[in-house]
């Protein structure tokens, strides 16, 4: 008889990286359940997938029974899901209540149900601004926002239940994703999509601050390789371990780049007021995923921009269509119903 196929959780899996990740395990032979409310997450970045090895569960990660439920019999839990940054700003409360206290109950139910592995996907937040570059996994922690806070508490978390419990949790800290199904709506909107958005439709692309602050981009195929690479190597278990591409590029340089790349070099940069705890540098050091995960990003922030143009210019929606669900200034109140 052949290998038993592994029975997954992506919390998450809805969202912009944990659909690539699930793609990702489905095409290794995996079974996975994801788990999603359906807040960032979307069904649609779910629905070009033909796999009877794939189940949506539309569940809060807070419903504690039905998360019990649903990790009874999990090979490995791959955490993702959690509220944003500029979310945070304005809901504060929340952001820690989903990132951090859920995480802990995760955990809990995780031991308790005997899963063989918990992936906790934190995030470069926890860094703040660089002190020293690159940033390897020893950088000071001094996160700048409620949900760089909120994504440390739940990294200390699993980091405490390797050490206390001899549960096997893994923490991997990702920098800045970008690529097809990235955010470009409301307070989860990043910067990336809604360049492309705004460059493709004729409109200004809009700078906070002076565009000097720095960003390590990872394209989110490289991104999710590295996260099953970290639930697949038995090296990587009770460590910390960042994914990024190890090139620092400045916003200004971004709106230029997003503006070749889709042909309107004479697209106008505003500069509005800078965003309240924004980080000014991230840099990664990646060595360590690159010695115990083999690890290496394959592609490179100007392919990666292309594919995403491409990308938009498929979708059903126009990039007009799309830009309404744009808040700009996506960190002072809450997304619209």
């Amino acid at each position: 008889m052949g290998k038993r196929a592994e029975s997954v959780v992506v919390t998450g899996g809805a969202g912009f990286i944990g659909s690539e990740l699930t793609r990702q395990l489905l095409a290794s032979g995996a079974h996975v359940t994801v788990v999603d409310n359906l807040v960032n997450g979307k069904r649609e970045n779910l629905a070009n997938i033909e796999s009877d090895l794939l189940r949506l569960e539309v569940v809060d990660i807070r419903d504690t029974d039905t998360m019990r439920s649903l990790l009874r019999g999990a090979d490995k839990v791959f955490h993702l899901a959690c509220m944003g940054v500029r979310h945070s700003i304005h809901n504060p409360a929340e952001n820690h209540d989903v990132n951090a206290s859920a995480t802990l109950g995760l955990l809990q139910l995780a031991k308790s149900a005997n899963v063989k592995r918990f992936i906790y996907v934190s995030s470069s937040e926890v860094y703040g601004t660089t002190r020293f570059a690159p940033m390897t996994e020893e950088h000071t922690t001094f996160p700048m926002t409620v949900y760089g806070a909120s994504k440390l508490a739940g990294e200390c978390y699993a980091r405490a239940f390797f050490e206390t419990y001899d549960f096997p949790t893994v923490v991997v800290r990702p920098f800045n994703s970008f690529g097809p199904r990235c955010h470009h709506e409301g307070d989860s909107g990043e910067v990336i999509p809604k360049f492309m958005l705004r460059a493709l439709a004729g409109k200004p692309l809009i700078v906070f601050g002076d565009g000097s602050q720095t960003r390590d981009f990872t394209f989110v195929t490289d991104t999710a390789r590295g996260i099953v690479l970290a639930g697949e190597t038995d090296k990587a278990v009770g460590q910390t371990i960042n994914l990024g591409s190890g090139i620092e590029t400045s916003i200004k340089d971004l709106a230029d780049e997003v503006k070749r790349t889709v042909n309107r070099q004479d697209a106008e940069v505003q500069f509005h007021a800078p965003r309240p705890g924004d980080i000014l540098r991230l840099i990664a050091d990646s060595s360590k995923a690159s010695d115990l995960l083999n690890y290496a990003p394959a592609m490179e922030l100007r392919d990666g921009l292309v594919l995403l143009r491409d990308w938009y210019q498929q979708q059903e929606s126009s990039v007009e269509e799309l830009l309404k669900e744009e808040v700009v200034h996506n960190w002072t109140h809450s997304v619209p119903e």
